[in-house]
C-alpha cells in the first residue's frame, strides 16, 4: 500500500494564492452598470380575431336601431325547465313560447298545464314518435339530442333536423287537430322528454273556457301571407300576358324595431405622483399602466361581444340558425351545414380546442383542410372560409363548444361592431383615457372607457354550431 506524503507548509500557501480573487466579480460590477429592461409582458393577450375582423360602425347616438321588414313571430323560442333531483318539470311561462300557447297570460292555468307533463327516460336509438301514427301528445325536449326522419326518394330514411334540449314537436295536439306524425323522433343519445297527452289536454279544455277560447281563436285566427323566411309577403305578378290587373302592394315594416344601446367597459387607473416622478426612466410608468390596462379592456370587450346576453353573438343568433352536429364532434359535414345556411360567410370562430378537435376529424376520413393567408398570417381555413381561434367561447363543464360563422358588414345585412368615436381624450377609436385628478393620498387617477355593442342586421347574418364535443 502506497502512502500519500503529508502536505508541507509552502504547497498551502500556494494552493491559498491560487484561490485569490484576482478581478472584479460581476456581481459588484453590477452595481455600477445599467440592465436592458423589456417593457412589461402580459401573458392574457390574445389575437382578439373578432375585434379586428369585424366591421365598426359609429353610433353618434349612442343607440343603433335596425330597421327591418315585417316578420311574424312563429313562436320557435325555447323552453326552459328545472329540475328536483331526477325529477324535471317545465317552468309555466315558458310554455307561452308553444305557438298556440303564445300570449296566454293566464299563469294559474299555466301552472296547472305544466303540472299534466309526464316525464319519460329514451335510451340511444328509442323512436319517441313515429311518423303515420296519430300525433296524440305535445313533446318537450328536455334534455339529450332526438333525429328527426323522413321517407326519402327510394324509401331510405332521410335526416331531416336534429333536435336537443329546450326544443319541442307535437304543438298541434293543443288544437285537438287529427293529424298523423309527419316524421320520426328518434333519441340519438339519452333523452328525457316531458309528454302531455290528448286526454289531459281535452280535459283542460273543457274544464277552463279561457284556455278552450283562447285555442279557439288561435284555431281561427287567419294565417297571414308570409315567405318562407316568415317575413310578409309582397303580391306580384309574373309571367302574364297582355293587360291584366297587377297586384297592388307594400312593403310592411317591424313596428318596434330591435335598438342596441352602447355597453361599456371602465376602471379606475391609478399611479402614485411618487412613481411617476421618480421611477420614470428610461421607461414611462404611466404609458405603461395605461398599455396593458388598455389590453385588457380589448379582452374584456370581445369577452362581452361573444357573451354577453344582451348583444353578444352566442346568444343572439336566431334559433332557427342554430344547428347540432350530427355526432357529437365537429366533422366536415357539420362544417359544410354550417356553411350552407348563408351567403357570403367571411369567416368561423371557434376556440382553439375546437378547432383541433376539427382537424382530428379531418385526419380520421383522410383529408386535409387548406390554409388561407390573412394580414400576414397563417389560418386554417374549410372550404376557403378561414377559421379564426377565439378563447372567449366558452367550453362546459362537459367538453361541448360552439362553431359560429359570420356575415359581415352592412352593404351584406350581417353582423357589425358598433362603437361611439370622437370621444373627449380618445386614444384609441371608442376607447378614452381622462384624467380624474390627485387625491389626499396624492394617487393620480384615470378613467379608461370603452363604448362598444354589435347587431345582426339580418338573421341568417350569424349561424351557430352548438353543442360541438371536444374531449372525444
Amino acid at each position: 500500500m502506497t502512502e500519500t506524503p503529508p502536505a508541507t507548509a509552502g504547497s498551502a500557501t500556494e494552493a491559498a494564492a491560487d484561490e485569490r480573487q484576482l478581478a472584479l466579480a460581476t456581481r459588484a460590477a453590477r452595481n455600477l452598470a445599467t440592465t436592458t429592461k423589456s417593457v412589461p409582458q402580459m401573458q392574457g393577450i390574445t389575437p382578439r380575431w373578432l375585434l379586428r375582423r369585424l366591421p365598426w360602425v359609429r353610433a353618434d347616438a349612442g343607440t343603433y336601431r335596425v330597421n327591418r321588414r315585417l316578420t311574424y313571430q312563429l313562436g320557435d323560442g325555447l323552453v326552459t325547465f328545472v329540475n328536483d333531483g331526477a325529477a324535471i318539470r317545465v317552468i309555466p311561462p315558458e310554455l307561452t313560447e308553444l305557438p298556440p300557447l303564445r300570449g296566454f297570460g293566464d299563469t294559474a292555468l299555466l301552472d296547472g298545464l305544466a303540472g299534466r307533463f309526464v316525464q319519460h327516460e329514451y335510451a340511444p336509438g328509442d323512436t319517441i314518435a313515429e311518423a303515420g301514427r296519430p300525433a296524440d301528445a305535445v313533446h318537450l325536449i328536455a334534455h339529450g339530442k332526438v333525429e328527426v326522419t323522413g321517407p326519402g326518394e327510394y324509401d331510405a330514411h332521410a335526416r331531416v333536423d336534429i333536435l336537443d334540449g329546450g326544443r319541442f314537436f307535437g304543438d298541434r295536439a293543443l288544437l285537438g287537430a287529427d293529424d298523423a306524425w309527419p316524421h320520426t323522433y328518434r333519441a340519438l343519445t339519452p333523452t328525457t322528454v316531458l309528454r302531455l297527452s290528448r286526454e289531459a289536454i281535452d280535459e283542460l279544455t273543457g274544464r277552463y273556457d279561457s284556455l278552450r277560447a283562447h285555442l279557439e281563436e288561435y284555431r281561427s285566427a287567419p294565417v297571414p301571407p308570409q315567405t318562407r323566411h316568415g317575413e310578409a309577403a309582397i303580391d306580384l305578378a309574373s309571367g302574364h300576358d297582355g293587360e291584366p290587373a297587377l297586384p297592388g302592394t307594400f312593403v310592411d315594416y317591424e313596428a318596434s324595431p330591435r335598438e342596441y344601446e352602447m355597453s361599456v367597459t371602465q376602471t379606475l387607473l391609478r399611479v402614485h405622483t411618487r412613481v411617476a416622478d421618480i421611477y420614470n426612466g428610461p421607461m414611462n410608468q404611466l404609458e405603461q399602466q395605461l398599455r396593458l390596462t388598455i389590453e385588457e379592456v380589448r379582452e374584456r370587450q370581445e369577452h362581452e361581444l361573444i357573451n354577453n346576453r344582451d348583444f353578444g353573438l352566442l346568444h343572439n343568433a336566431d334559433l332557427r340558425q342554430r344547428i347540432q352536429t350530427n355526432g357529437g364532434p365537429p366533422t366536415p359535414a357539420d362544417m359544410d351545414e354550417l356553411l350552407a345556411r348563408r351567403r357570403k360567410t367571411r369567416f368561423f370562430l371557434a376556440h382553439p380546442k375546437t378547432i383541433a378537435a376539427f382537424g382530428r376529424e379531418c385526419t380520421r376520413v383522410g383529408l386535409y383542410p387548406a390554409t388561407v393567408e390573412v394580414d400576414g398570417h397563417r389560418a386554417q381555413a374549410w372550404r376557403g372560409v378561414p377559421i379564426y381561434p377565439c378563447d372567449k367561447i366558452p367550453i362546459s363543464p362537459s367538453g361541448t363548444s360552439s362553431v359560429l360563422a359570420l356575415r359581415t358588414g352592412e352593404d351584406d345585412q350581417g353582423v357589425i361592431g358598433l362603437r361611439r368615436t370622437g370621444l373627449p381624450n380618445e386614444v384609441r377609436p371608442g376607447l378614452s383615457v381622462r384624467f380624474t385628478g390627485i387625491d389626499d393620498k396624492a394617487i393620480m387617477s384615470y378613467l379608461v372607457s370603452a363604448y362598444y355593442s354589435a347587431a345582426v342586421l339580418v338573421p341568417d347574418a350569424l349561424g351557430v354550431l352548438e353543442n360541438v364535443e371536444i374531449a372525444r
